[in-house]
């Protein structure tokens, strides 16, 4: 009698069969090759949010603190709003850049499927829209065309899926830049203050209409992403804490994993232990060695 043997699934239907060139390894698995999605709207969003940045900093500096007669006031807030701007942009890029936990392309095929060493009965998924073995807790991104490991959503601003292996640089770009447009609102206010006490010519380089456009421009982008970014950090913590993504909860996906506590779940994303490398997007958090293929029988 024949033992049982591992059972395959689609759990994504599309209409036809798959063709051969959909198996084809995209360019994102050969080794040293830098993770970028081309996507003209994620493109676009990336340079917008860049640009934004540049100008702000433009304000800040020439507008606000070079002007400024005070040059205890200048040195402090130009180091504190550079630094943020800068670990701010690192924390962007390394988000972009970054493997979201792409699922190998093309490997639903019997041969890897044997090489696994499955237990009788198990259920092996797979996605026809990327012929590739879906691990639990994985799904099927249209724009980046993978299946991403743990995938929270797709973000245009970052051109990037956010999953497990880059969401803590996603958690870091909306901290910091929530920072540092709190800290540009800030100074706008009291800018303003500065100039209607004194002559608005002596306050700023600009003549007064320029300098005042630029301020209302600059407090218009600083409340705006100081909302939105705040909001999405928020959400983003709270994902994590719950150990629940943004669309398991959308989906209101069943748990099928083991509940952990906040801190762990925190550890997780960030690293083992806590320290000050938490917060810079220049370290890689070690996220364990957990099997990235897990199957639910």
């Amino acid at each position: 009698m024949k033992s049982p043997v591992p059972r395959f699934r689609d759990v994504e239907r599309q209409a036809g069969s798959l063709q051969p060139t959909q198996c084809v390894p995209p360019c994102h698995d050969r080794p040293n090759t830098m993770w970028f999605i081309r996507d003209a709207c994620g493109i676009v969003c990336g340079v917008i949010t860049w640009m934004l940045v540049f100008f702000a900093e433009f304000v800040v500096l020439f507008v606000m603190l070079l002007p400024s007669k005070n040059l205890t006031y200048s040195l402090v807030n130009g180091t504190i709003f550079n630094s943020l701007a800068f670990l701010a942009l690192a924390s962007h890029f390394r988000a972009m850049c970054t493997d979201p936990g792409a699922v190998p392309k093309g490997n639903a095929t019997k041969e890897y499927i044997e090489s696994l060493q499955l237990k009788p009965g198990q259920v092996v998924y797979k996605c026809p829209k990327c012929c590739s073995i879906k691990p639990d807790r994985a799904h099927h991104c249209s724009v980046c065309k993978r299946c991403i490991r743990k995938m929270d959503h797709h973000c245009p601003w970052v051109n990037n899926c956010v999953g497990e292996n880059n969401q803590k640089y996603f958690v870091l770009f909306t901290m910091y830049i929530a920072l540092i447009s709190l800290h540009s609102l800030v100074m706008v206010v009291f800018h303003f203050l500065y100039c209607f006490e004194d002559d608005w010519t002596k306050c700023s380089s600009f003549s007064p209409p320029a300098t005042v456009i630029l301020l209302i421009l600059l407090c218009f982008e600083g409340l705006l992403f100081l909302i939105f970014t705040s909001v999405m950090f928020g959400t983003q913590v709270h994902s994590i804490c719950t150990d629940e993504t943004g669309i398991e909860q959308l989906k209101k996906e069943e748990r099928r994993w083991a509940k952990k506590t906040k801190w762990m779940n925190m550890k997780a994303v960030f690293g083992h232990p806590f320290s000050i490398a938490w917060f810079s997007p220049f370290s890689t958090p070690d996220h364990g060695k957990a099997d990235p293929y897990q199957y639910v029988v």
